[in-house]
């Protein structure tokens, strides 16, 4: 057996554990290859403040504690958390599909989105297999404009409770078509909805944005990992952040892993196959950070995409003022995309609604300050708390070369360069539907503030829940990355398995994307491995 140091060489090593990379992890380990998984976290400590609004959103806890730069020099900390099951442990776990539209051409009213190399009939099974997998509680045939499927979900929709039961039913008045959100939950309800006395998700009010302290939620540690580690032919080695990938004198293979552990030392580790799935702005600069002779732009970037195209949404966190208390624990349960693709007085797509997690009052005294003379005075946060009905507005960004990662100076900072004013006319649209409709909605008229606290307080740039796009896939080896199983156009045994495939984001949360295409991608790895 061929080994580096004290470790055996194996038939594949998987760098991240998060919807990608976990995923891709879980369908590989009943194969019997020899897999190692490789994380530059530990595991999230389980604790009180796991649950604690200020811990988690006002301080930023659990934010690795790093710091990158934007176009200008200057730095900002990313909304990034490097733990067992990457950013699923903070994830909102809204798994939508894609649109078939999206795996097209669409013209936006800024641009093009690019057409995929792939059908979305090619990714339909995954899909289903995705939403089974990860426990998602939804209803297929709900929203008229999702694509065909060949299975219903597995799970019932998770109910409304009565706040958002009567917002529902007010936008089915105003003849549009709300449905239940697709939520990765493990959840058992009763006749009326409420979570069973054996049910493993409390249906609490701490789903998004915060890990979940009963592993009642879907996340990747949770789902896919700790089931891979029982297999014994699986392996993962925490606190493990691989620096450099290189390649054997050809050029053509990657022929050693070099990750930096706790202590400082550097360990060597050797596959036969080698997976990046460490997001996409920390996989593109993992590549960067492997140049060679043969390789002078980085890996797989002979193209020189890698690093481009990135994108993360246009979105806008906004919270509503209702004119009843909203007493809902569990508000995630509703989304709305009729206006998806484009609406009656405007040619071009805008986006979806869907619900946030409920607010409580610390998350509004963290906000406080940006809302001043917004908010009546005869209003406390407190009540304003019990009042308030949360929105999140997802409109799509279009994947422009200039939107890029780089790395700057000998340490190799992360540079995030960014245009935040990139098709952003949908967004602005889609607000304005939303913000006319609030007085049949049962809210007031003109309190509907933003709520940056879910978008990094405020600064764009910062919020990178949804980054995508920064290794693409495609056909043409001078205009992509990756071929169409994801592994790089130059090498002959690199595969990068998360959101940086993506040649465009469409306008829905990516990780059910990046889960079905992990499978995807499994299946491929399984007929290679024999």
């Amino acid at each position: 057996m061929v080994t580096v140091g004290d470790y055996p060489h194996c038939d594949v090593i998987i760098i991240g554990t998060g919807a990608g990379g976990g995923t891709l992890a879980h369908r590989l380990a009943p194969s019997g290859k020899r897999v190692l998984v490789l994380e530059r976290g530990g595991y999230l400590p389980r604790e009180r403040d796991n649950w604690d609004s200020t811990a988690v959103f006002v301080k930023g806890k659990y934010r690795a504690p790093e710091f990158w730069l934007d176009k200008s020099g200057n730095e900002f900390p990313p909304e990034v958390n490097y733990y067992v099951g990457g950013n699923t442990k903070f994830y909102g776990a809204a798994l939508f599909r894609l649109r078939p539209e999206d795996f097209g051409e669409l013209r936006h009213h800024d641009g093009v989105s690019p057409a995929w190399p792939i059908r979305y009939e090619d990714l339909e099974p995954y899909y289903t297999q995705a939403e089974h997998l990860y426990l998602v509680h939804g209803r297929h045939g709900e929203d008229p404009w999702e694509g065909p499927v060949s299975a219903q979900y597995a799970y019932p929709p998770v109910e409304h409770e009565p706040r958002i039961q009567q917002l529902s039913d007010d936008l089915e008045k105003r003849g549009l078509h709300p449905f239940h959100l697709p939520i990765g939950v493990d959840l058992t309800q009763d006749e009326h909805g409420r979570a069973t006395h054996s049910s493993v998700c409390i249906r609490c009010n701490r789903v998004d944005g915060f890990p979940c302290l009963v592993r009642g939620k879907s996340d990747a540690q949770v789902i896919c990992v700790e089931p891979a580690l029982r297999h014994p032919n699986v392996e993962m080695i925490t606190h493990a952040q691989v620096i450099r990938l290189e390649t054997d004198p050809t050029g053509r293979t990657v022929s050693t892993v070099v990750a930096r552990h706790a202590d400082g030392a550097e360990a060597r580790y050797t596959a036969d196959i080698v997976v990046v799935s460490c997001g996409a702005v920390n996989s593109a600069a993992l590549l960067l950070a492997s140049a060679d002779d043969r390789h002078p732009r980085g890996l797989a970037n002979s193209s020189d995409v890698v690093g481009r195209f990135y994108m993360r949404h246009n979105n806008l966190a906004l919270m509503a003022v209702s004119k009843e208390p909203n007493d809902t624990q569990f508000q995630k349960t509703l989304a709305l995309h009729d206006w998806y693709l484009g609406a009656d007085d405007w040619d071009y797509p805008l986006g979806g609604i869907q619900m946030l997690g409920k607010s409580d009052a610390e998350q509004i005294h963290g906000e406080a300050p940006r809302w001043a003379g917004a908010v009546t005075p005869d209003m406390p946060f407190e009540v304003l708390a019990h009042h308030a009905v949360d929105f999140w507005l997802c409109g799509e960004d279009l994947p422009l070369p200039d939107n890029r990662v780089t790395l700057e100076g000998g340490a190799g900072t992360i540079r995030l360069t960014l245009d935040e004013q990139n098709n952003i006319a949908g967004l602005t649209r889609l607000r304005h539907k939303l913000q006319g409709m609030m007085r049949h909605l049962g809210m007031h008229e003109h309190h509907l503030l933003p709520h940056s606290i879910y978008l990094h307080k405020g600064m764009p740039i910062g919020a990178t829940a949804h980054q995508a796009g920064t290794v693409r896939f495609g056909d043409d080896p001078a205009a992509s990355a990756l071929d169409v199983n994801c592994k790089a156009h130059d090498l002959d045994n690199l595969y990068v398995v998360d959101t940086s495939f993506f040649p465009s984001i469409g306008a829905v949360n990516p990780s059910l994307t990046a889960i079905a295409n992990a499978l995807r991608v499994g299946d491929h790895l399984m007929d290679r491995l024999g």
